[in-house]
């Protein structure tokens, strides 16, 4: 951060600006994890009951009733699968962040020394010159020196962890709300489910797909194109396997 000749380094509003600064990267970088998780769930959703449900809808002899079974079974266990799988991995995360934190914390008290070269190590690997890197090195750990290491060694901010409950909750729901979609398509038009279906994922995964990009901040093109690749693949291949098992047990 560069000061004016007029502002001195330990104004304490500069205390309130970086603050501040910290507090909404932190807010900001939680709501893409979670619209991210959101996202992904949705897709899953979408694509695994529409799957599902065109498979057993290509069965000779499908009825509504089966194809409505199939679809909500195929609804609820996803949407577990999906929440206990985020559940999971972001908690192995979050135990890994906290583990390497507190290994940072021991090594501080360990050799204060011997991590103060380091830290002016990862500046100088930047680009900054060793002098500077050092008073860099020593201004940093004076004021926070456990942040200073967390966040260049170990690219993690230690009052920012990912939240297991959170991305189960809502990987959860979206996975339920994208497998409402084509379950809703295959139950209401009858003769017509599988045209139908195939139209309302279509532009759901053109939805997904758009605000995906926008999340990442990426051309929609390419994100909208996967989507629908995997599928118009999904769908035709679950399709085609109904049909054919279907057809041999009948």
């Amino acid at each position: 951060m560069f000061y004016s000749s007029v502002t001195k380094p330990n104004d304490p509003s500069i205390d309130n600006v970086v603050a501040t600064a910290e507090f909404a990267k932190g807010a900001m970088a939680s709501r893409l994890n979670w619209l991210r998780a959101a996202i992904l769930g949705a897709n899953d959703g979408i694509m695994s009951t529409s799957g599902m449900v065109l498979g057993v809808a290509a069965a000779p002899g499908a009825t509504a009733a089966s194809i409505l079974i199939a679809g909500t079974a195929a609804i609820v266990a996803g949407s577990f699968s999906m929440a206990g799988g985020e559940y999971t991995s972001v908690s192995a995360q979050r135990d890994s962040e906290k583990s390497a934190i507190e290994t940072e914390r021991a090594e501080l008290k360990a050799n204060p020394e011997g991590e103060l070269r380091e830290l002016a190590w990862f500046y100088e690997q930047k680009g900054i010159s060793p002098a500077l890197a050092i008073k860099v090195a020593e201004e940093l750990t004076n004021k926070d020196a456990l942040r200073a290491h967390a966040e260049a060694e170990l690219g993690i901010d230690v009052d920012q962890h990912a939240n297991p409950i959170q991305a189960a909750v809502s990987s959860f729901v979206a996975f339920a709300a994208g497998g409402l979609l084509p379950l809703f398509a295959v139950a209401t038009f009858g003769a017509y489910r599988v045209q139908a279906t195939a139209v309302a994922v279509v532009l759901a995964l053109v939805v997904t797909g758009y605000v995906g990009s926008k999340i990442g901040g990426s051309k929609p093109g390419k994100p909208i194109w996967r989507n629908l690749a995997v599928s118009l693949m999904t769908m035709g291949i679950t399709y085609l396997i109904g049909h054919l098992v279907g057809t041999s047990i009948s």
